[in-house]
């Protein structure tokens, strides 16, 4: 018996951490509708409480002419104090349980979050409410937030990077909802009041707009109660819809600007399958693999640019991206689309999709080990896919992607791109980006 007692003591060390992760695994998420209102509830294992209050709409709830509104409602919520706290009074109050509440604006959505303990859940959450409910919007701190707002978009303007990006959604949504900036620019922040942007914030608060997650370990009866008083504050609102676009340029265009870079920035927009499409799931692993080959192409192979990058943009007008900071433009946009071409005609590898199913659930399962990462993946899911359980089915979604899929919705969404450019004019040649047949990969000297 007594040989045996170190084994059972050993067996007891290697079980007992597994044996307490089991005790604190969240049980399922639930949702419920409290006043019209979908709620989430995601119970967390853990003693943090997260509440996000979702305000559906993005750039869709404004006109081009006061683009940044809704960046400085959000920011006046606790910037501005409310009516029981000026802005000391209330930032005084969370610094004293070290709460956190703040919020971003979006393209598609804008969010509100409280993130506490539980043990001071009682004292944040009434200053959750009160910022959005009773929001002050002092005229004085709305101008000092309002300077900070235009000195950003400056310094937003003068990164090469940023600058390309801007003109690339301008160019390719002109006259559309995405060609909105959710920052703003100078001129329509500038022109902004503290008036105008209260009165802009009581006419999104409503229930009509509302998706509220909470994921915290909290008895269900305590949140209902506590959301359901704030939502007796809260008018119900005209129905809304997010309206859902797709981009489908009809030809390959280019438009040049002169700018003094260090070299030559191109980026190009293309469609792609819009959330909660059958295609959806299959592209996102279709353009993470083609940015390894195109970064490859570009850089490894062709030494064309540092930083050669694709991405693909989810929301509800969604587009795939192709971007490079090259010295040699006219070649790297040969090497690029003969690179598309091949992809085209001969596929991605089944080596290639089982790699990117494995390294895309490791990154989604990564980024959302915090509560406030757990919250923002339910509500995008919820607003843009209108299906809030993905968030924790992607596994099985992403499992479920067949090569033939792949392949079939790269072919399907990659045709014809809308090219921006900034630099040096002599630089590049227009044809080559708009001409219809892949241009030639030219032989001359690599360049960095």
């Amino acid at each position: 018996m007594k040989k045996l007692i170190p084994y059972i003591v050993a067996l007891a060390v290697v079980i007992a951490p597994f044996l307490l992760l089991a005790q604190k695994t969240p049980q399922q998420a639930y949702d419920m509708n409290i006043n019209g209102v979908k709620v989430i509830v995601q119970p967390s294992g853990n003693e943090i409480v997260v509440v996000q209050t979702v305000i559906k709409g993005g750039v869709q709830n404004y006109p081009a002419n006061k683009a940044g509104i809704e960046n400085l409602a959000i920011n006046a919520l606790t910037e501005c104090g409310t009516v029981k706290d000026d802005k000391n009074s209330f930032k005084n109050k969370l610094d004293k349980v070290s709460a956190q509440v703040g919020g971003n604006p979006g393209m598609d959505f804008a969010s509100f979050t409280l993130n506490c303990i539980k043990s001071d859940f009682e004292t944040v959450w009434p200053l959750y409410t009160d910022a959005m409910l009773t929001p002050r919007f002092d005229a004085k701190e709305f101008d000092r937030i309002k300077q900070d707002a235009i000195n950003f978009i400056r310094a937003d303007e003068s990164s090469p990077d940023n600058a390309i990006d801007k003109m690339a959604k301008q160019t390719a949504f002109a006259g559309k909802n995405y060609a909105k900036d959710p920052e703003g620019t100078v001129a329509t922040v500038g022109s902004l009041t503290a008036a105008e942007t209260k009165k802009y914030w009581q006419s999104v608060l409503t229930r009509s707009r509302l998706v509220i997650v909470v994921v915290a370990d909290l008895e269900k009866a305590v949140i209902e109660k506590k959301i359901k008083e704030f939502l007796s504050k809260v008018p119900a609102g005209a129905p809304f819809t997010l309206k859902k676009e797709s981009y489908n340029p009809p030809a390959n265009t280019f438009k040049p600007r002169e700018r003094e870079n260090a070299t030559n920035y191109v980026q190009g927009i293309t469609s792609g399958p819009q959330p909660g499409t059958p295609d959806f799931n299959a592209f996102v692993l279709a353009m993470r693999i083609f940015a390894n080959r195109h970064f490859i192409e570009i850089r490894t192979k062709n030494g064309l640019s540092y930083a050669p990058q694709s991405w693909f943009s989810a929301g509800a007008t969604s587009y795939a991206n192709i971007s490079v900071s090259t010295t040699d433009p006219d070649k790297y946009i040969a090497v690029a689309r003969n690179l598309i071409d091949k992809i085209k005609k001969e596929g991605f590898t089944a080596a290639e999709l089982k790699n990117e199913k494995t390294g895309y659930l490791t990154g989604v399962y990564y980024r959302q080990e915090t509560n406030q990462a757990q919250a923002a993946a339910f509500a995008s899911n919820e607003v843009l896919h209108g299906n809030w359980k993905r968030a924790i089915e992607i596994q099985d979604d992403i499992k479920k992607v067949t090569l033939d899929q792949l392949n079939e919705t790269f072919r399907k969404y990659i045709n014809n791109i809308t090219w921006v450019y900034q630099g040096d004019p002599k630089k590049v040649t227009t044809a080559l980006y708009t001409q219809k047949e892949t241009p030639k990969i030219p032989e001359e000297k690599k360049g960095f």
